[in-house]
């Protein structure tokens, strides 16, 4: 098999875990750290911001002022962590990041103009677009090929963790202190992120015979459109994204406040987060040989919760479907990441899952904004039900093409 990682062999461990290399144990750290600190922000932004405004419309500017340009800049971002060291690169944006919410907290806790928060929105949502790609193509780097699925299953569980105990822990911050000092803890978790990336040196990159950035986006774009298990499943994803996002998260607790109520909806999100851990902690053990082919059968299943809201179904079954759902999105989003940083040449990679990223996630605000008036027009379960019905067959969809259902988990694309 090719080495197409462009890391110095000393970098990887050929027998053991992926922690039994200094570098990855360095990089993980820093993330767990981020991650938590990150999954407090929502939290205390929306209580930080409705502290200083008490408006909720003033909320929805920030959260889009950051939104948009992670969307418009993360195509560039992909094209910069292929031209740079990624390293340097996510040192860089850490810090950076970390700076931008510090002056957040600053004038949430001093109570200055909220109009100060929409100006610092896309300096962190710009700072995220080059923080994704960059590590989409580090963990190949830091990690030998055997080792890239355990990898992205420990980073997959850390995430999802912090997902459980980052809201709760950010819910008693801002009752105790206020929304401000959350904020200002997670700023403080992405400068412990950069500083345990010192710990991570990658070897030198050989200089881009590339002359400009347009011609990385382009030789980036060729290999996305021309490679059809990439471009299938990103096709797929725009859509399903809007789906979930808009029936799930917009129209959910309408529905279910009718149904289940509220406190039952709580539970149904807590009980999809333990899915998610269970599985991401599963994939760290369990060998995939088709990994599309489970993946997206896996996937598939966030159809049923849909299909149950609009039935209005009690809320054992919905938990229970709920957490199927997460066991599904997990085990995907672990094989993904993992034949992607396999298949995909490191030279290019982020390039590549930037462009993945874009169409992905680029429809989501047309789902949030549409569902609502669809709703109305058809009734909210039946468009949940729809819904569920249309996730679940264009969750299929790519499967019909052969380099999707029978992508090995040891391919590999040479230089």
């Amino acid at each position: 098999m090719a080495n197409n990682s462009g890391t110095d062999p000393g970098f990887r461990n050929q027998v053991d875990g992926p922690l039994s290399a200094r570098p990855f144990r360095w990089f993980f750290a820093g993330r767990i750290v981020s991650v938590l600190g990150s999954s407090m922000t929502p939290v205390a932004l929306a209580f930080a911001v409705l502290e200083t405004t008490s408006s909720p419309e003033y909320l929805g500017f920030v959260l889009a002022a950051a939104m948009v340009p992670e969307i418009v800049f993360v195509i560039i971002g992909g094209s910069v962590a292929d031209r740079w060291r990624r390293d340097v690169l996510l040192r860089i944006t850490n810090a950076g990041a970390g700076l931008s919410q510090a002056c957040v907290a600053f004038c949430v806790l001093t109570k200055q103009d909220p109009l100060f928060l929409i100006l610092l929105a896309p300096v962190n949502g710009t700072l995220q677009a080059f923080i994704s790609p960059a590590m989409q193509g580090i963990v190949p780097q830091l990690v030998d090929s055997a080792n890239i699925q355990k990898a992205n299953s420990m980073l997959s569980a850390s995430r999802n963790a912090a997902r459980i105990l980052g809201p709760s822990a950010a819910g008693v911050l801002v009752a105790v202190a206020g929304g401000g000092w959350a904020i200002a803890l997670d700023a403080a978790s992405f400068l412990i992120a950069a500083a345990c990336l010192t710990c991570v040196v990658l070897p030198a990159k050989a200089k881009s015979t590339s002359a400009n950035l347009l011609r990385d986006l382009r030789e980036g774009w060729t290999y996305f459109s021309s490679t059809p298990w990439i471009w299938s499943i990103t096709l797929a994803f725009m859509f399903l994204n809007a789906i979930q996002m808009g029936v799930w998260q917009v129209l959910g607790p309408s529905i279910a406040s009718t149904t289940i109520g509220a406190t039952g909806w709580g539970l149904v999100a807590s009980v999809k987060a333990a899915g998610l851990v269970i599985a991401s902690l599963a994939m760290i053990k369990i060998a995939v040989r088709r990994p599309l082919l489970i993946g997206l059968i896996a996937m598939s299943a966030t159809a049923i919760p849909l299909v149950l809201l609009g039935t209005g179904s009690n809320l054992i079954l919905l938990a229970t479907a709920t957490f199927v759902s997460g066991l599904g999105s997990a085990l995907f989003g672990i094989v993904w990441d993992t034949v992607r940083q396999r298949n995909i040449p490191n030279t290019m990679i982020s390039r590549v899952t930037s462009y993945d990223d874009f169409g992905s996630y680029v429809a989501i605000p047309v789902g949030q904004l549409a569902v609502v008036p669809i709703a109305s027009a058809a009734g909210m379960p039946q468009v949940a039900i729809l819904g569920g019905i249309t996730y679940f067959v264009i969750a299929l969809l790519p499967l019909t093409l052969h380099s999707v259902r029978n992508l090995a988990a040891t391919g590999a694309t040479a230089l």
